[in-house]
């Protein structure tokens, strides 16, 4: 093998060497400076030996492990796939076709961690591989690769160093013993490429965990959010390992990694509850189609599919069979967004958050109690002359004997129950004529019956409840008082066009479940809602009815509780309607996305506007340059922008960049200022489905959850963002989308949010 050495010492007491393999690839290894060698005349040890002998054994090890691998999947490729009726064979198949799939998805990475773990009792310390996919050896039930959701490989992401004993958990209980080495592995298509050693307990036990962290944090992104398995944390780890039957809510900061957290648990829970829980009885609620195709790539990664992957609003829909259409989402963001003296007030008066409150569904569901109780006709069923179906009898079927079934499957019942007790009063009659003739009246009469007691849709139902020609009889004076007069006007207005808000989904799907249940297909073994701040107490409630034992992943940020007129402001809101002791409140206050400086900025502005920040991020010990602050406004702006567009793209590498920008007009507009300075980017506003990475503008209210290499803000000044919670909270997210570098241009003077900002980590002026 020829080399080249190229050994420094770096923060934290580690060296990184670099070797060159045939002459193709440099390969970094990093190790503690304690390593086995010789001092320098510096006072730093040669390692040069060691992490020679550290990368051969790896190397051989590797490539040993793709041998084994290779034979595998050719013998199990070369036995023909079994289509025959035999059960038994039937299950062989699927176990062989499960570990070609697992094989396949393996080769090119086939595993990201070792760690040497000596179990407490046993001779000595074992090497554990680490990989996304089990991967057994050819010829035995042992393990060539563990899985990362394996109980032993939590050793992996929870211990962090020091001479103590670690345990585990496993089905047998709890294993205790000791960690030797923790060492990370980075494999591309069967390469090599990076060897670190974050624990080595035959040195001075120190761990240095962070840099294989930073080296992955640094990279640049792309169009799509990736898989996490090599770098979790404890913290994340805890969270993605938590018991099933349990609803988690987890307050996140800015890219604290929570959706992935999420994305990772689902695929931990269907390996450790693999007979209890089915993918395709999961479900993820995203904020938009477009976040959607974001994380779409994880899962895949994870080896994980069928998961159902919808917005509420997409799901709502299709229940509710296309009966309604969503009123325009742009106009709405319009009106919320909007800047200057039509800036609405965020208060609980708001549609959203009035509707989407518990009251609300408790009024929804008193008034569907009234309904039920007055919903057979006030009259006796008279088919003919003289003979008479009482009202308490139909009534006694209704309330009493179909009342375990939901409301309308209750008419349907009763219904058919009175066209069968027809036909055998009619049996009774001798005379053929008047048979005859009482048939044909029973059926005009059943008719008749069946036309007064309505059918009533959800929406046919919701919609009454806002008429104000009409009011129906089971909805008391003081019941219709409960809404506000001018949310009455604007619900009955649009539900004329069949057109309803977001805020009205909940409600119209309670109505469906109380009307025609809710059917096993809609009944989850696990629901994740991300961005979870912007969903209302009465969606989560809804929720609930439809996922068993109440397992859910819960997440979002407080911080970026930007959609405040229909969102949450405290998660007790969500909380509260889960028993004590199958819940669980986790926070995340690492960010990993951006870098120190971005993230010191970003805290000074939620500071500014936020009397009370729910949790403030912690940067990890990433640096780069500062946030820059730049006067530019006016005509100016489209050149500056222009320029840092045509720089950004000059880099090698350069990754995502983004405009963020107040309002979706402000957007269009730059979009065009630009393309006539022949500056070509992407316009994203609502209804985009598809996020296509590159240089993109963007309003920033569709940017949360999304992240970028570099992002430029735009119009920061007293206008535009004012010392509000609900500006500040806004400019927070423009901020925290940033992972490299930041810049903020405003106009003749700065906002009050960043005006006072002082420190190293923010420049003016250039």
């Amino acid at each position: 093998m020829n080399k080249q050495t190229d050994a420094m010492h770096t923060p934290g007491s580690m060296h990184i060497a670099s070797f060159c393999c045939h002459g193709e690839r440099s390969y970094d290894i990093v190790y503690p400076c304690h390593f086995q060698g010789f001092t320098n005349d510096w006072g730093y040890r040669t390692v040069e030996s060691g992490l020679q002998n550290a990368y051969q054994e790896e190397l051989e090890q590797l490539n040993h492990t793709i041998r084994d691998m290779d034979a595998h999947l050719e013998a199990l490729r070369a036995t023909p796939v079994y289509t025959g009726s035999d059960l038994t064979e039937q299950v062989l198949e699927s176990i062989r076709e499960g570990k070609r799939r697992n094989l396949s998805q393996a080769m090119p990475e086939p595993y990201f961690g070792r760690l040497d773990f000596h179990e407490s009792g046993k001779a000595g310390p074992t090497p554990l591989y680490i990989g996304k996919f089990g991967v057994e050896k050819a010829d035995s039930p042992e393990l060539l690769v563990i899985d990362w959701r394996a109980p032993v490989a939590s050793l992996f992401y929870s211990f962090t160093g020091g001479t103590e004993s670690a345990v585990y958990d496993s089905p047998e209980g709890a294993i205790e013993g000791l960690v030797y080495l923790k060492r990370n592995l980075v494999i591309r298509k069967q390469i090599l490429q990076r060897v670190v050693d974050t624990f080595d307990r035959e040195g001075d036990a120190m761990a240095v965990t962070d840099e294989f962290l930073l080296y992955r944090l640094g990279e640049n992104k792309d169009n799509k959010l990736r898989d996490i398995v090599s770098t979790i944390q404890a913290e994340q780890d805890a969270i993605i390992r938590a018991g099933k039957n349990n609803a988690l809510v987890i307050q996140g900061v800015a890219g604290s990694g929570k959706t992935t957290v999420a994305l990772h648990r689902l695929a931990y829970l269907l390996y450790q509850y693999r007979d209890q829980v089915k993918a395709e009885k999961m479900i993820i609620f995203a904020p938009s189609r477009m976040f959607l195709d974001y994380i779409s790539g994880v899962l895949p990664e994870l080896g994980v599919g069928h998961i159902q992957q919808t917005t509420f609003a997409d799901w709502a829909l299709e229940l509710l069979d296309q009966e309604v259409k969503l009123a325009d989402p742009a106009e709405r963001l319009r009106y919320w967004f909007a800047v200057g003296p039509k800036r609405p007030v965020m208060d609980d008066s708001a549609p959203g958050r009035f509707k989407g409150s518990l009251a609300y569904m408790q009024w929804l569901e008193s008034l569907l109690d009234a309904y039920e109780q007055s919903a057979v006709p006030d009259a006796d069923f008279l088919p003919w002359e003289g003979k008479k179906l009482p009202r308490a009898t139909i009534r006694e079927w209704f309330h009493v004997e179909y009342k375990h079934e939901p409301l309308m499957k209750r008419r349907e019942r009763v219904l058919a129950r009175m066209k069968r007790w027809i036909e055998i009063e009619l049996e009774k009659v001798w005379e053929v004529h008047l048979r005859k003739e009482y048939k044909k009246k029973s059926g005009e009469k059943l008719r008749a019956y069946t036309k007064s007691w309505t059918a009533y849709t959800p929406f046919t139902f919701y919609k009454e409840l806002f008429n104000p020609d009409s009011r129906p009889a089971f909805i008391s004076e003081e019941a219709a008082a409960f809404v506000p007069e001018e949310l009455r006007r604007a619900t009955w207005t649009a539900a004329k066009k069949k057109l309803v808000h977001t805020e009205d989904f909940a409600p119209l799907l309670y109505i469906r479940q109380r009307f025609d249940g809710i059917h096993g297909d809609l009944r989850f073994d696990h629901t994740v809602i991300d961005e979870a701040q912007d969903f209302s107490p009465f969606q989560v409630a809804l929720l609930a009815m439809h996922t068993k034992n109440g397992s859910f992943s819960i997440l979002g940020d407080l911080s970026q509780g930007i959609h405040a007129y229909q969102g949450i402001h405290d998660w007790h809101e969500m909380l509260d309607q889960f028993p004590e002791d199958s819940r669980g409140y986790y926070t995340l206050n690492r960010s990993y996305r951006s870098t120190m400086e971005i993230i010191y900025f970003a805290n000074e502005v939620l500071k500014n506007g936020v009397p009370e920040p729910p949790t403030l991020a912690v940067p990890v010990f990433r640096s780069g340059d500062p946030v820059a602050l730049v006067q530019a406004g006016g005509a100016a702006l489209a050149g500056r922008l222009a320029e840092a567009i045509a720089a950004h793209r000059s880099r090698e590498g350069a990754g995502t960049l983004a405009v963020l920008a107040r309002t979706e007009e402000r957007c269009r507009e730059l979009h065009a200022e630009l393309a006539a300075a022949g500056c070509a980017v992407n316009l994203i506003v609502p209804g985009q489905q598809q996020y296509e990475g590159g240089v993109s503008i963007v309003p920033i209210y569709m940017a949360k959850g999304l992240e970028f290499d570099t992002v430029l803000l735009v119009d920061v000044d007293a206008e535009y963002y004012g010392a509000t919670p609900q500006d500040a909270k806004l400019l927070y997210v423009g901020c925290t989308r940033a992972l490299h570098e930041l810049k903020l241009y405003y106009g003749a003077e700065p906002s009050p949010l960043v005006a006072d900002v002082e420190g190293d980590f923010v420049a003016r002026g250039k």
